[in-house]
C-alpha cells in the first residue's frame, strides 16, 4: 500500500475552505487510509467457517499518535499529583528524601565547611528557612537596587546599624540571598562579643560571618564575595530611640582602605524599619558594666514584660541598595591616602543618610 499521509483526527474538518469528506463504503479487500472516518461494512465469511454471529463489524476511527511522555525524573517534569498546588504526595516524597539525605551528609560528615568556618548547605537549607518567616511574613521586607550588586566578583556592602539587636544585619542576608539573581551569600563582619557569645558564636560562623578585621575582609573581597560591614557598630545599633536614623561616625575608613587595596566597588545601603523594632528609652550603664556588654537597652516592653517584652515591633522594613562606588580606577598607594579615605568615607555616610530620609519621606507608617 502506497504510504499515506498521516492527517490528525480533528484537522480534516477545520482546514479553511474544504468540507469534510463524506464517509465511503470500502471493499473487504482494500485498506484505508489513517484518520479516515469509521465505516460499517459487511464482513464476508471465510470458507468453511461460520459465519460470525454479528454480520456487521465497526471499524473505529484511529487516533493520532500520541508522543511519549517524559519520565517524571525527567528536566521539567512534572509529577502528577491530585493537589492543584503540587504538594501531593510527589512533591512530599522528595521533600522527605531530601531531608533524609541532608541528614545523612550531616552525619558521614559528607559536606564543605571553609577555612572561615562558613557552612553553605546548612545556611541554604536550614538557617535561611528559619529566619525567612521572619523576613517575609513578620518584617515584609521590600528590597530595592538589587540590580546594583554585581553578579560575579567581590564587593563591599555599607550599611547603616540599627535596632538594639543585631537584626538589620540578618535581614540583609536574606534580602540578598533571596532576591539576587544569583542567590549570592553575603559575609557579614562581625564584632568581638559575636564570637564571644556560646551558640551564637558556632552559628555566626556557619551562616558566613567572620571577625571585623581588615585581613578576613581583604581575604574574602579577593576571593570574589560579597561582604557587608556596619561602620557605626555598637554606636549604631545602642543609640536612643530619639536619634533614630541620625547615622553615628562611620570610625576611621577601614572598609575604604580595605575596598581600595582589592579594587572592590563599594555599595551604600540603607535600611529603614529597624529603628523602631526595640525603641530604646533608656541604658542602663551600670548594669551593663556589670554585664560586661555594650549597653542594657530599656525600651517601653523591656525589661518590664520579661521574655515577651525581648519580641520585637513588627515594622514594615525597606532595605535599599545604592549605586556602586567605584575603587578600581585608584593605584595602588591610594589605600595610605587619609585625604582620600576620608571623603570617599564622607561620601558613602552620606549617600546612605539622604536614603535613610528619602526612604522616610515615602513610608506611609511604621507598620505598613
Amino acid at each position: 500500500m502506497a504510504d499515506a499521509k498521516v492527517i490528525p483526527f480533528d484537522d480534516d474538518r477545520s482546514r479553511a475552505g474544504t468540507a469534510p469528506r463524506p464517509s465511503r463504503r470500502r471493499s473487504a479487500g482494500s485498506g484505508r487510509r489513517k484518520g479516515e472516518s469509521a465505516v460499517i461494512r459487511e464482513v464476508q465469511p471465510l470458507p468453511g467457517r461460520a459465519r460470525p454471529q454479528d454480520d456487521v463489524q465497526v471499524t473505529r476511527k484511529q487516533q493520532p499518535p500520541q508522543e511519549p511522555q517524559e519520565s517524571q525524573g525527567g528536566p521539567g517534569a512534572q509529577v502528577p499529583s491530585s493537589d492543584p498546588a503540587g504538594g501531593g504526595a510527589g512533591g512530599l516524597e522528595r521533600r522527605i528524601a531530601g531531608g533524609l539525605s541532608f541528614l545523612r551528609r550531616r552525619l558521614t560528615g559528607d559536606y564543605e565547611v571553609d577555612d572561615f568556618g562558613f557552612d553553605a548547605e546548612l545556611t541554604d537549607q536550614v538557617l535561611m528557612s528559619l529566619v525567612r518567616p521572619l523576613y517575609e511574613k513578620y518584617f515584609r521586607v521590600e528590597v530595592k537596587g538589587i540590580e546594583n550588586i554585581p553578579a560575579e566578583g567581590g564587593a563591599l556592602i555599607v550599611a547603616n546599624h540599627s535596632g538594639t539587636l543585631p537584626l538589620d544585619g540578618v535581614m540583609m542576608q536574606v534580602a540578598v540571598h533571596d532576591n539576587h539573581p544569583g542567590a549570592r551569600h553575603l559575609r557579614l563582619l562581625a564584632a568581638d562579643l559575636v564570637f564571644m557569645l556560646p551558640m551564637i558564636n558556632e552559628l555566626a560562623r556557619k551562616a558566613g560571618h567572620t571577625l571585623a578585621c581588615a585581613e578576613d575582609a581583604e581575604r574574602l573581597l579577593e576571593r570574589g564575595e560579597l561582604v557587608g560591614v556596619m561602620p557605626e557598630g555598637f554606636k549604631g545599633i545602642g543609640k536612643p530611640f530619639s536619634d533614630r536614623y541620625k547615622l553615628q561616625r562611620f570610625g576611621r575608613g577601614g572598609f575604604v582602605s580595605t575596598a581600595l587595596r582589592q579594587g572592590a566597588p563599594i555599595i551604600p545601603c540603607s535600611i529603614v524599619g529597624a529603628e523602631e523594632i526595640y525603641p530604646m528609652i533608656g541604658n542602663a550603664k551600670t548594669l551593663a558594666r556589670v554585664l560586661g556588654i555594650p549597653y542594657f537597652p530599656i525600651t517601653p516592653t523591656f525589661p518590664w514584660l520579661g521574655p515577651l517584652g525581648a519580641v520585637p515591633l513588627p515594622t514594615k522594613w525597606t532595605i535599599q541598595f545604592g549605586e556602586p562606588i567605584r575603587t578600581d580606577g585608584y593605584p595602588p598607594e591610594a589605600a595610605e591616602d587619609p585625604m582620600l579615605m576620608f571623603n570617599l568615607t564622607d561620601q558613602v555616610r552620606e549617600q546612605i543618610q539622604h536614603t535613610l530620609y528619602k526612604l522616610l519621606v515615602q513610608r506611609r507608617s511604621v507598620f505598613f
